[in-house]
């Protein structure tokens, strides 16, 4: 409602006063909605936007003691506790004005009113309505955003310079390349932008664009109908169509093959595509965020990547810091994951002692905060009081030695291994798996068991 025309119930059982009241609120720059009965204020507050209502308290069932409109004022207060309610009352009867103060009504004013400090009321009240209003959809906005938007800790120096480039740069519809080291939380800021773009309301897609194989690439991106191909027995939508109006988030985006980047690329340029057995163009609006671990810079000048690709996703570029060069976040970060963890396997673990914090900010953490996620988890489940100790964070020794295998569980020794063989590929699933003795398929239902990522 705008502050420049308000809108106002006036009440009162005597025509007289009403259109009184009609021509001094016109005049003061308020559009007036007159009703004379406690039924015709309850029906028109239910039916009509109004900033105040400015109302009687005596009507025709009792014109003394302003018991009908304490009751009236009672309902509104049901019907909208938000809504401001000035009252009027003859002057020898402040006493019942009193009483509707303590009902909830706002202000009020005495009959004889005077013209100034009555408009002058009701236009407070208005402004303070507005001003009320206002503060309500900033606590909803910041609290949509603390649901929505995944949280990220920013001690350090260099993490503070990402998050407030996160945030400068999320509201616009731009593309934008995510780099940094593998487990270093990209997908984490590619909710945030999407979070806080005005896409948030939309789909947010997340597909490793590195895992898929040629066959299945243009099927899983831009869908395909029924009958494409043999394994075709209904229509597929594909992550761009699901995209649309929101965001893609493509992951491992240096692992895609020469001929599926031409494909990607297109779309890029055009935001048109097929899907596989159609001759039916199809359009997506579709906000385009990638990750990598790579260097693509330097894959481009080896003929891996190609340049025009690169120029398309990354109008805008994120590097996230090592963990090791963020140190002054670890403990946070820590302490987040440790109340999350301690809930999660219903553990009374409280807090880190001092040596076990003292060993967290020494430790190098080559696999970074998702590392550091699983180091807290463990200790969580390994621990037997309220506090952390070194022992319950099993980390590895500086020198590069790893824990004793014998003395994990089989499913932390295969969460291990693969994670060593990640770190020894540079997040390699194709590499890892052949140093693991496994198929890539195998592979990557492990990382999706252990809730792992390759980059």
């Amino acid at each position: 409602m705008s502050l420049a025309q308000p809108r106002i119930l006036v009440a009162d059982d005597q025509p007289d006063v009403v259109e009184a009241l009609r021509l001094l609120l016109k005049a003061s720059g308020f559009t007036v909605v007159p009703t004379s009965s406690p039924a015709g204020v309850l029906g028109a507050a239910e039916t009509e936007d109004v900033d105040v209502v400015l109302m009687d308290l005596n009507y025709t069932r009792d014109t003394t003691s302003g018991r009908e409109g304490l009751e009236l004022l009672a309902r509104l207060q049901q019907l909208d506790p938000q809504l401001p309610v000035v009252v009027m009352t003859a002057w020898g009867s402040v006493e019942g004005a009193v009483d509707a103060m303590r009902g909830g009504a706002r202000d009020y004013v005495t009959k004889p009113w005077d013209n100034t400090r009555l408009v002058t009321t009701l236009r407070s009240q208005v402004e303070l309505a507005d001003a009320l209003r206002r503060s309500r959809r900033l606590s909803a906005e910041n609290e949509r955003l603390q649901t929505r938007a995944p949280g990220m800790v920013a001690e350090s120096r260099a993490m503070k310079a990402v998050l407030e480039l996160v945030d400068r740069i999320a509201p616009s519809d731009a593309n934008v390349l995510i780099t940094g080291e593998h487990g270093t939380g990209k997908e984490v800021v590619a909710r945030r932008i999407h979070a806080m773009s005005h896409r948030a309301g939309k789909p947010f897609v997340p597909v490793n664009a590195g895992a898929l194989s040629e066959g299945v690439f243009e099927s899983e991106l831009f869908g395909h109908v029924k009958g494409a191909f043999t394994d075709a027995k209904a229509d597929r939508t594909g992550c761009f169509e699901l995209a649309d109006q929101g965001t893609l988030f493509m992951d491992e985006v240096a692992n895609m093959p020469l001929g599926q980047q031409a494909k990607l690329l297109r779309v890029l340029q055009t935001g048109e595509f097929h899907p596989v057995g159609s001759s039916r163009v199809r359009r997506a609006d579709t906000r385009v965020l990638a990750a990598t671990n790579a260097d693509l810079h330097a894959a481009v000048k080896s003929g891996a990547f190609r340049e025009d690709l690169l120029y398309r996703l990354n109008t805008v570029e994120v590097v996230l810091p090592p963990l090791r060069d963020r140190r002054e976040d670890i403990p946070a970060l820590a302490t987040a994951f440790l109340a999350t963890q301690a809930a999660r396997y219903r553990k009374p673990v409280q807090r880190f002692g001092a040596a076990a914090l003292k060993a967290l900010l020494e430790y190098p953490w080559p696999g970074n905060v998702r590392e550091l996620e699983h180091c807290v988890e463990r200790a969580v489940l390994m621990a037997r009081g309220a506090e952390l100790t070194p022992e319950d964070l099993v980390l590895r020794p500086r020198d590069g030695a790893g824990p004793r295998v014998e003395d994990m569980t089989l499913e932390d020794a295969e969460r291990y291994l693969i994670q060593r063989a990640l770190g020894r590929t540079d997040g390699s699933v194709s590499d890892a798996a052949r140093l693991l003795g496994l198929s890539r398929s195998a592979l990557y239902r492990r990382l999706q068991q252990y809730g792992l990522k390759a980059s």
